[in-house]
């Protein structure tokens, strides 16, 4: 399951600098996860060698993009009142087209065209190279699809470009797809078999970066642990490989530390981890580079082994605390987040107990809550009857809820009276007169501006904290400046 940025606010329209020479007007809009923001950045990359600059008003544009996320049915209903928004604009600018990408794309596919007339192309997330050739045909008064998954493509040969971007913090994409089949999850449906990128291609993207001036990068993936470069295709074709291929093979680990001696004063972050792939060797390079960010997200689920299994999770309670206790252990201070699901099908008091115990045991210090969602396609949606009443469903979601700001509490009171290095990424939401950041544990630091500016590394001591931010005053620029 992918880490969901906001499902509930309005999705994010991106926006470039406008190259010279190019004449038409792309507008395009992201929702759902960093996968699909990092996506659109591909995209536009693609889009403005062909012609577009991007806008951040709809009402100019030639050409309307949206980036879905099918990860649960909200998600899917805000899009389609998007759409009703941009069927509206179009009856003012008839030459407008609309474009759907993404796992919304996918799941659809020519279903699509029927359900939403104003869409003109549906686009899968593994053929965005054929846009060009797509909305060609959509110029000549055809509609036009393309959402054949791809065992191969990776998007190692395309440099995107920050859409709306910071400056400071960038994701870049190292592994596509998932073959874990949790019986919930649409995405091994939408984005297809777990492939790996090219770790060199990943590398030099990285240096690009740092020499843009970019301080931090996030490594994305629907599954970051699998990542293995051995020079062929897919993960299950390893055993096929050559012994040199084995012996030269790149796993997450590698990659981890790769990427932090390349650009030592660069932090890395990395985004998602599943626990049964998650291995020793990657926890134990976090602790030997200090610009890798102690922070983990460790999805979870269910605290019930009998949900787990339903869910088709491959590790039990049992595992998931082994792993947390060597976390621990070699890295005593790291953060860790959470997904959880409450109100999976045959869900019982007693399950949800189970799960509450599992948060009681971890204090996470922050997480992704979540009641069940039924999603068309899914082993749970065609073998399970989706039996929890909604009222519970939010009862025990909000029993998850409220403890996970209790630990959230007691986790940012931790922090208070420590001084800690925050990269300053942006103006508070609150006070234009603070800036914001985070440290080396995901956690938002708010203090005031002063001599400050976005991009500098600062040690901040903290004086105070809410459940989810932390409250300080800069003492000095950090030596990682």
């Amino acid at each position: 399951m992918e880490k969901i940025i906001d499902e509930n606010k309005q999705g994010e329209s991106l926006y470039i600098e406008a190259k010279d020479g190019n004449t038409k007007k792309l507008f395009i809009e992201s929702y759902g996860c960093q996968m699909n923001f990092s996506d659109s950045e591909i995209v536009a990359s693609i889009l403005t060698k062909n012609g577009f600059n991007t806008t951040q008003n709809l009402e100019d544009a030639d050409l309307v993009l949206v980036n879905t996320c099918s990860i649960r049915d909200k998600a899917e209903q805000t899009v389609r009142k998007r759409l009703e928004k941009y069927n509206a604009i179009k009856k003012i600018n008839p030459k407008m087209k609309v474009g759907v990408l993404g796992c919304m794309a996918e799941r659809l596919k020519n279903k699509f065209l029927e359900e939403e007339k104003i869409v003109d192309l549906v686009v899968g997330p593994d053929a965005y190279k054929d846009l060009p050739n797509l909305i060609a045909e959509v110029e000549e008064g055809r509609n036009a699809v393309n959402v054949i998954l791809s065992k191969e493509e990776t998007y190692g040969d395309i440099s995107p470009v920050r859409l709306d971007s910071n400056g400071v913090t960038a994701f870049v994409s190292i592994t596509r797809g998932c073959d874990n089949m949790c019986t919930f999850c649409v995405v091994p449906f939408t984005r297809g078999r777990e492939r790996s990128r090219d770790p060199q291609s990943i590398i030099e993207e990285v240096n690009d970066l740092w020499q843009k001036g970019y301080k931090e990068v996030t490594l994305l993936g629907q599954n970051v642990d699998s990542y293995l470069w051995y020079g062929g295709g897919l993960k299950k074709d390893f055993n096929k490989a050559t012994e040199m291929q084995k012996a030269t093979a790149v796993n997450f680990a590698n990659l981890l530390e790769m990427c932090a001696l390349a650009q030592p004063k660069m932090r890395f972050r990395f985004s998602t981890s599943n626990p049964q792939d998650m291995t020793l060797d990657v926890i134990e390079t976090m602790a030997k580079y200090i610009n890798i960010c102690k922070y983990i997200h460790l999805p979870v689920q269910s605290g019930s082994n009998r949900i787990l299994k339903a869910m088709n999770r491959q590790h039990t309670r049992e595992e998931y605390f082994e792993l947390i206790d060597n976390i621990k252990r070699i890295i005593p201070d790291c953060a860790i987040s959470q997904d959880m699901i409450t109100g999976f099908p045959t869900e019982t008091e007693d399950d949800h107990q189970d799960t509450l115990s599992l948060m009681e045991y971890v204090k996470y210090d922050f997480g992704f809550m979540f009641a069940y969602s039924e999603r068309p396609g899914t082993l749970a949606e065609r073998k399970l009857e989706d039996d929890i009443p909604t009222d519970v469903k939010k009862r025990r979601l909000n029993d998850i809820i409220q403890l996970q700001q209790k630990h959230g509490l007691l986790r940012t009171q931790q922090h208070v009276g420590e001084i800690e290095e925050v990269l300053i990424e942006k103006e508070s939401k609150k006070s234009n007169a603070h800036w914001a950041g985070r440290n080396t544990y995901n956690t938002v630091v708010v203090f005031p501006k002063e001599q400050y500016n976005i991009g500098d590394f600062v040690n901040v001591k903290i004086t105070d904290c809410t459940s989810a931010t932390l409250i300080g005053e800069a003492v000095g620029y950090s030596d990682n400046n």
